[in-house]
């Protein structure tokens, strides 16, 4: 496949929205010591590539979705170890909220497992955001799908981004989830942008899709009004009892192709290593920083999945000489 086209004296640095499928598929192919040069070079145009934001995630209310995502424990469709539980109350999630700040978090992501927001839960979920707001703290939420009004108020309580994945590209989605169709999704994307807030947006690798189908997901965020300023790469986590609990893994290498892919068409997006750290060695994340991943999550659970301990995370950005965004110095183990 030939590299993609691009206009005359362009600079590959700068935002498009205006990537074909095609051209997004032919960077998966570019030889890979070229693909993560390329994608460094932009990292750098636009990051401190010695920085990392440190984002830490808080399941508020567990279990009991009625969406039948195929990756996911919480679905109440599938028999899993996860139990549901009610909405934690305020003071729960901001005593959460100060220990991660404690333990080195800059942003806190709240986590519902919810199809949509419902208006009678708003008032609480406010509550909490304006909480951990007033803490100093950038603040991110999942909660499902919203309608404009809930994405007013929501930024009305002082939430800075909204998390609502695309999970995959547009062909293979049918193959993951059927209880909400891919343009509910963008839907509710347009009612977050239109409120003024940041959109989180991302997906996850290894659920049996091709590498067509993750150019279909990054031709997707690349061709969005606005990109994501926040981009979730998740490494599948297989869940025993779910349909995707036997998936196969993808390679290391193809998660760095990822990242980098997603560095090249949203140049100046948050890109978030997720879910996966876990099973990634310190070599591997050390790539995927190197192709342009600049967030991680830290604390030792992501909803209802294991996450690389405090312990862990500050040896290996010891070991490279990265910082915490925004210091001015490195971590020592």
């Amino acid at each position: 496949m030939n590299a993609p086209t691009r206009t005359l004296n362009a600079d590959p640095a700068l935002p498009r929205h205006d990537w074909t499928l095609d051209e997004v598929e032919a960077l998966f192919e570019t030889p890979f010591m070229e693909l993560v040069f390329r994608a460094a070079e932009v990292h750098r145009r636009w990051f401190d590539p010695s920085e990392l934001q440190l984002s830490q995630l808080l399941s508020i209310k567990t279990g009991g979705c009625a969406e039948n995502c195929g990756y996911c424990s919480q679905s109440q469709h599938f028999k899993t170890a996860t139990q549901a539980s009610k909405l934690m109350d305020a003071q729960t999630v901001l005593d959460a909220a100060a220990q991660a700040k404690a333990g080195g978090a800059q942003r806190f992501c709240m986590g519902a497992a919810w199809r949509d927001l419902k208006d009678r839960d708003l008032p609480k979920v406010a509550a909490m955001i304006s909480g951990v707001k007033a803490m100093g703290l950038e603040t991110c939420a999942t909660l499902g799908m919203l309608t404009p009004n809930q994405a007013v108020a929501l930024k009305t309580a002082g939430l800075d981004y909204y998390n609502h994945n695309l999970d995959t590209g547009p062909d293979y989605y049918d193959k993951v989830v059927t209880t909400r169709t891919y343009q509910d999704r963008l839907d509710t994307l347009a009612a977050v942008r239109d409120a003024g807030m940041s959109t989180c947006c991302g997906g996850i690798v290894g659920m049996g899709e091709t590498r067509r189908d993750r150019a279909g997901l990054l031709h997707q965020l690349g061709t969005l009004p606005s990109h994501p300023e926040s981009l979730p790469i998740n490494d599948l986590m297989p869940i025993p009892g779910t349909p995707l609990g036997n998936s196969t893994p993808v390679d290391g290498l193809e998660f760095v192709r990822m990242i980098a892919a997603a560095r090249l068409v949203c140049p100046k997006s948050m890109v978030r290593i997720a879910a996966g750290r876990e099973h990634m060695s310190p070599e591997l994340q050390a790539l995927c920083f190197l192709a342009g991943a600049n967030s991680i999550f830290i604390g030792g659970r992501l909803l209802t999945t294991d996450n690389p301990d405090q312990d862990e995370d500050a040896a290996l950005l010891a070991d490279l000489k990265m910082r915490p965004m925004g210091s001015k110095a490195a971590v020592t183990a």
